[in-house]
Order: structure tokens, then C-alpha cells, then sequence
């Protein structure tokens, strides 16, 4: 292969500096308004805590005051209210993904493998159930949840979040689940595994980049969430994390120094679930977008 000119290398080089600077530029301007102790919000340009472009001094000196209020946060009564809070969200969103993967393994190796009546007509009703957006079932999922007595109950948003995951990872499964060839079930079945075996120790195991691409979106979802969580919650103790980044926002002020560092500890649990996936994160993303 001919060898690109230095040129072009240089250009390519510059265009991926200027991308990564535009992207990360929105992160490091909350991470110092994080660290500013001021609850202000920072309109200078340069992101670095404390620091006034325009005079080109420091004002004051960074500061973790701003995750401490956050972290130490208290009901009325005394309870280590984040804690709570905290809890909650790792919750739902584990019961959202574990939920999520079960069903969706099960259905997308149903709709994969078998010929049924009413298959195609499955699967156009999970895609069409991705086209509304998801406040439209606002009312009718609390009208239900009402009915069931599961409001301000973490089982019931559980509920609500695996509802709006599993169209997808349904299809994502799915597409995955076709391009294992079906030989390996005919040899496996000539061998006398049960079909539980089958999908137990060859399919599953076959489909782990799809999988945790699954729980990496069954999981995000339930844990960014807001418009569900702050409708079907009502008392602070109940609230996911989300929810809480609200309560510092006010009408006529905001303190952004407190939102800003409680935006930054939400984000750690996703990324650390992403770094612990991304080994699988490419091939199950890019595995059954072609078939063959």
C-alpha cells in the first residue's frame, strides 16, 4: 500500500486535535466549575479552575468543597440523604439491566431462530415502539403504575425503564444472533445437548459483545434517566440521582458549582462500566449490522 504524503498525515493529525479539543472543551468547563468554590457560572473562555482569562490571574483557589456539599447531604432528620439516593439508582438500574438482558436474550433468540406465527409482526411492533418519543406513554405508564400500587416504589420505575429498553436490545440481540451459524446448534443437537444447553453454553457464550453492549444500554438508560424518575417519584428519599442534579436548579438562580460536581459524579459509574466493556463494545457493536 502506498504510504500517505506527510501532508495529508499532518492535516489528519490537525483535524483530530481541533475534534478532540471541541469535544472535551464542554467537560473541562464543568470540571473547574466544579472546583471553583463560587456558584457562579464562569463565562471565561479558558476552562481552568480559578482563573480569569481576561486578566490573566487567579481569583481564588481550586476547591473540592463543592463534591463534599453534594456527597454530605442530609435529609431533615439526619440520613446520609446521597447515600440514598445513590442507592437507589444503582438499583433500578441493575434490576433495568439484568431484566433487560434476560428478556431480550430469550425474545432475540426466539425471533432469530424460530418461525412462528405473528414473528414479523413482533418485531415491526418493537421498531414502531421506538419511533415515539417516551413522554408520550408519560401518562398511561402512571395510570398503570398507579393501578399496581408501584408508585414512589423502585420496582415499579424498574419497570417503566426495562419497558422502554428491551425494543432495542431485542433487535440489537437479534442481529447478533444471526450471523452465529446454525451449524454449531445442528452438530451440538447430533451430539445430544437439550436446546437449553445449546442456548446456555454455545449461543450465549458466542454472543458476549452483544450482551455487553445490552447491559451498557440497558444500563445507561435507567441511570440518566429524569423525566420518568421526577414524575413517578415523589418523596427526596425515593429520588435517583438525576432527579437530585434538579434540586439545584431554581427559578431565579442556579448553583452551578454544586450541580456541576454532582454532574461529574453521576457520570463515574458509566465510565467505569464502559472501560470495564470496552473490549467487547466494538465487536458487539458492529457485529449483525451485515449479514453473511
Amino acid at each position: 500500500m502506498k504510504k500517505p504524503s506527510k501532508l495529508r498525515l499532518i492535516l489528519t493529525h490537525a483535524f483530530l486535535v481541533v475534534f478532540t479539543i471541541s469535544v472535551l472543551y464542554p467537560v473541562l468547563w464543568v470540571v473547574s466549575m466544579a472546583l471553583t468554590p463560587q456558584q457562579g457560572f464562569d463565562m471565561s473562555l479558558i476552562p481552568i479552575p480559578c482563573f480569569d482569562a481576561s486578566e490573566m490571574a487567579w481569583r481564588c483557589t481550586p476547591t473540592l468543597d463543592n463534591f463534599a456539599h453534594v456527597v454530605s447531604t442530609e435529609t431533615a432528620d439526619g440520613r446520609w440523604l446521597f447515600g440514598r439516593q445513590l442507592f437507589n439508582s444503582v438499583v433500578v438500574s441493575a434490576a433495568t439491566t439484568i431484566m433487560g438482558i434476560f428478556l431480550a436474550c430469550t425474545a432475540g433468540y426466539a425471533f432469530s431462530r424460530f418461525r412462528f406465527p405473528g414473528r414479523r409482526a413482533g418485531l415491526l411492533m418493537f421498531l414502531v415502539s421506538q419511533m415515539f418519543p417516551g413522554t408520550l406513554m408519560l401518562i398511561p405508564l402512571y395510570v398503570i403504575l398507579d393501578a399496581l400500587g408501584l408508585l414512589n416504589q423502585l420496582a415499579g420505575l424498574a419497570l417503566v425503564y426495562s419497558t422502554t429498553a428491551i425494543p432495542f436490545c431485542v433487535w440489537m440481540l437479534k442481529g447478533y444472533f444471526d450471523t452465529i451459524p446454525k451449524e454449531l446448534e445442528e452438530s451440538a443437537l447430533i451430539d445430544g445437548a437439550s436446546p437449553f444447553t445449546i442456548f446456555w453454553r454455545i449461543i450465549l457464550p458466542l454472543a458476549r459483545p452483544a450482551i455487553a453492549v445490552t447491559a451498557l444500554f440497558s444500563f445507561m438508560t435507567a441511570w440518566n434517566e429524569f423525566i420518568l424518575a421526577t414524575t413517578f417519584m415523589n418523596e427526596e428519599t425515593a429520588f435517583t440521582l438525576p432527579v437530585t442534579l434538579n434540586n439545584y436548579v431554581g427559578q431565579f438562580s442556579t448553583q452551578w458549582g454544586y450541580f456541576a460536581a454532582g454532574a461529574i459524579l453521576v457520570s463515574v459509574p458509566v465510565m467505569l462500566l464502559f472501560f470495564m466493556l470496552q473490549k467487547h463494545l466494538i465487536g458487539g457493536l458492529t457485529a449483525g449490522s451485515v449479514k453473511g
